[in-house]
């Protein structure tokens, strides 16, 4: 794996993992060891739309992943119609990525995501951030 330390949002590159049947684009920034803080973006957001000053800021003391939803940006497929199938998603990545246990960051519609992933994989996450909260969505076709 590429030593993320060395790199910015800007200059990291963009790399790929087999998740679930789905070639996932990400990002992977800061020092190794510790938990994790993952970040969920709202709809049609790519790993380009967060602020550098932000992701540089947080990955200076923690490691931060970052990816592209199936469908979206750099990540091929189609769009999940699900915020439970999108969940199932950030699962698979994660799996993929041997990660153990995670703090996730949801914005908008990442929330919906982040509270989704907590739901149904509590032993994967530790905490979650929801800095424009939302309820769980309540649709049937959701759970």
């Amino acid at each position: 794996m590429t030593d993320a330390v060395a790199h910015t949002a800007i200059t990291a590159p963009t790399l790929h993992v087999d998740a679930g049947g789905t070639r996932f684009a990400y990002r992977d920034l800061g020092p190794r060891g510790g938990v994790p803080l993952v970040l969920l973006h709202h709809f049609t957001a790519v790993i380009d739309d967060w602020d550098p000053r932000v992701i540089d800021g947080i990955a200076t003391e923690r490691r931060v992943l970052i990816f592209d939803n199936r469908g979206v940006g750099g990540t091929p497929g189609k769009v999940p119609t699900t915020v439970q199938a999108m969940a199932d998603d950030g699962v698979a990545f994660l799996r993929a990525l041997g990660v153990e246990q995670v703090d996730l960051l949801g914005f908008s519609l990442g929330g919906f995501i982040a509270q989704a992933i907590a739901t149904k994989e509590p032993q994967l996450v530790r905490r979650f951030i929801l800095p424009e909260p939302a309820p769980p969505a309540s649709r049937a076709s959701d759970s």
